[in-house]
């Protein structure tokens, strides 16, 4: 074990350990260990490794983590196209120890992306391979699996699958010729969902497979994924694949991103905030969900390639989506073309919400499968599947502009990176939460996208927020100003 700095954030990666069981076809090394966690240096941006964890035959390619919005608690998700995932909780300790909690079934294949809802009573899954989702009791108090999966939805409605996986000859999902895409989307393929940040009732699911958004009505007093209430194209349904991947809010902006794999495009939605509030007041009047179904909540209102003209389209495809904590940035990755495309969000007017390209950082490797902030939002860490190398960037809070730190690390297939700003102390949940857990965030509040969620939609109202270590707090205090210096110059310019 490393001696550790106190105050320094930590950084967890996930790294592929057998191939032949993933649905693409990475092409570094097969890794030794599923799990690293390494510590921030909040100065400079370089990273100590701290410890190593997982058995490759107990944690099988591990490819999403989720740290608890409260506690110091890191869930991982397996991907096996043959068998089900699993879904793993730890304990993360300050010297970033990792202790296993416990591990549960995730009732599918390939998992893919873990959601916990507002009130952090429920985990939604998704498994990629057959496509379907499930729902996981938590204890709210400690963050460990309460039972088995109390609810599932296969969108297949129990039909076999059509394409074959890729170890019993099926076609490779790295791939973006005209026979991969045709075998990719002869099935649905859930690839992540997102609830609402607003009332917490719809569940946004793009289907990769079927180039389309699907919104479910998420009863989350029960924790059901009860209803489909819509379907909707994932971009502009030009009869061209899409293959929708990820789905991100915008932390202030009645705006939602989607990136679109296949079509490198990200598709950018107006959000109806009024009709979240219809589904949410008839949710709680009990009544019936059956006439909001063919009503959407997404409107498209832009769609943008995340490509330079001069690079062909089906020699990339899009990784990972984020929109940065200042709400200023959207960030995509592009495997193929080897870079992180910047663009930023219009504020105000008309086209408020919409983006503008900015430019193209080459991620000093190949296929940036993922990315991620650290906790203070200076820090972009990329995860270069395969070459083998994760590499840290500066990024610049007024102009969106990032620059190589210098600090590049070699580790074997790197497939997910997850911060985890360890709290000093856990904040428990009041007792008149628990007995309200019903409590709705205002729906014209801001979205808290403090921790880069990527989907979790913990409840602003019931977070008794933790004290945070002295170091984080003053990286974060930088970040803060820089962004209130670009504020007060750009209404000066006006």
């Amino acid at each position: 074990m490393t001696e550790h700095w106190p105050g320094w954030p930590l950084v967890s990666e996930l790294f592929l350990t057998l191939f032949s069981f993933a649905a693409h076809g990475p092409r570094g090394t097969e890794a030794s260990h599923a799990i690293s966690v390494y510590q921030l240096n909040p100065s400079d941006g370089s990273m100590v490794l701290q410890n190593k964890f997982g058995d490759p035959k107990e944690v099988l390619n591990p490819a999403f983590s989720r740290f608890h919005p409260r506690l110091n608690v890191v869930y991982t998700c397996t991907e096996d196209i043959e068998d089900n995932g699993k879904i793993i909780a730890y304990r993360i300790e300050h010297n970033g120890e990792l202790k296993k909690m416990g591990s549960i079934d995730a009732g599918g294949t390939s998992t893919c992306y873990l959601t916990l809802d507002k009130e952090q009573k429920h985990m939604l899954a998704v498994n990629y391979w057959d496509s379907t989702l499930a729902v996981i009791p938590l204890d709210p108090q400690t963050g460990a699996f309460k039972g088995p999966i109390q609810n599932k939805y296969d969108p297949k409605h129990g039909q076999a699958m059509i394409a074959a996986a890729k170890k019993n000859g099926g076609v490779n999902h790295s791939f973006n010729d005209e026979s991969t895409i045709a075998a990719r989307q002869a099935d649905p393929h859930s690839h992540a969902l997102v609830l609402d940040p607003f009332v917490g009732a719809v569940a946004y699911v793009p289907d990769l497979g079927k180039d389309l958004i699907r919104e479910f009505y998420y009863d989350k007093q029960k924790g059901l994924i009860d209803l489909e209430l819509n379907i909707m194209p994932s971009g502009l349904a030009s009869g061209m694949p899409d293959g929708p991947r990820y789905f991100e809010f915008h932390p202030s902006q009645n705006i939602a991103y989607v990136v679109n794999e296949l079509s490198s495009t990200i598709a950018v939605f107006h959000v109806d905030k009024g009709l979240l509030s219809e589904i949410a007041a008839a949710a709680d009047k009990g009544e019936s969900m059956e006439g909001f179904k063919g009503r959407s909540t997404l409107t498209l209102v832009q769609s943008i390639s995340t490509l330079p003209s001069a690079f062909p389209t089906k020699l990339n495809t899009c990784g990972r989506i984020c929109v940065h904590k200042s709400g200023r940035f959207v960030i995509v990755s592009n495997r193929g073309h080897e870079s992180i495309a910047i663009f930023r969000v219009a504020r105000k007017g008309k086209k408020k919400g919409q983006l503008v390209s900015l430019g193209h950082f080459h991620t000093r490797g190949e296929t940036p499968r993922h990315f991620q902030f650290d906790s203070s939002g200076q820090y972009l860490i990329v995860a270069n599947q395969d070459t083998d190398s994760i590499a840290v960037f500066n990024f610049n809070l007024s102009s969106g502009e990032i620059k190589y730190t210098g600090n590049e690390y070699r580790v074997a297939s790197p497939n997910f990176v997850c911060s985890c700003p360890v709290y000093e102390l856990e904040a428990p949940i009041p007792s008149a939460v628990l007995e309200h857990s019903e409590m709705k965030q205002n729906v014209e509040e801001p979205i808290d996208s403090d921790l880069e969620s990527e989907g979790s939609t913990m409840d602003t109202t019931t977070k008794a927020a933790p004290p945070k270590n002295l170091a984080f707090e003053l990286a974060s205090a930088r970040a803060e100003i820089e962004n209130l210096k670009q504020r007060l110059a750009d209404a000066m310019k006006q």
